[in-house]
């Protein structure tokens, strides 16, 4: 069982969602991962080694790669995979897949919240999340959705808020 103290979760958008889309050679984007990074070694600093994601396309892939940069230069830091339900890639296309099995590969732990997808398993997924954490991670665009409702959620918890609000990374 990990502590909730020393545990962060993470939301963000999926690329329809992000002011680059699927371009992650965007200066935006990559501006985007650097402020990831920097926040996961800030809050490495501070005693934070458990580290929770979604594992959707977009910015939870963002998260994870990044989470796993920071393990291979601290081995104490640990990532799970929070799946909202067990067929969450199937309509992904191959690329999307093979990235998500690969992430999945290397996570110290797995929950998958159920079975088959529902309308409410994104949100149960994300209360599972918010719930097991201290602070929350968030690539927000200002529009309502789940990474709204995740960061209301983590506010009303009384957790530890860092938000990046996508639209204000201008392109070079």
């Amino acid at each position: 069982m990990t502590d909730r103290e020393t545990t962060c979760c993470f939301s963000g958008h999926r690329p329809m969602k992000l002011p680059w889309g699927m371009r992650e050679s965007d200066e935006r984007c990559i501006r985007a991962k650097e402020w990831i990074a920097g926040q996961l070694n800030t809050l490495y600093t501070l005693g934070y080694r458990h580290f929770l994601c979604g594992m959707a396309i977009g910015c939870d892939m963002y998260f994870a790669d990044a989470v796993l940069a920071l393990k291979a230069q601290h081995p104490d830091v640990t990532l799970e995979a929070a799946i909202p339900c067990a067929d969450q890639a199937n309509r992904w296309n191959s690329k999307q897949k093979a990235k998500y099995a690969s992430l999945l590969e290397q996570c110290d732990a797995i929950k998958t919240c159920q079975e088959a997808y529902t309308p409410d398993c994104m949100q149960r997924r994300n209360r599972y999340m918010v719930e097991r954490s201290s602070a929350l991670i968030a690539c927000f665009n200002g529009r309502p959705g789940g990474t709204m409702s995740t960061i209301l959620i983590a506010q009303r918890e009384g957790l530890t808020v860092h938000l990046l609000d996508v639209n204000e990374l201008k392109e070079l």
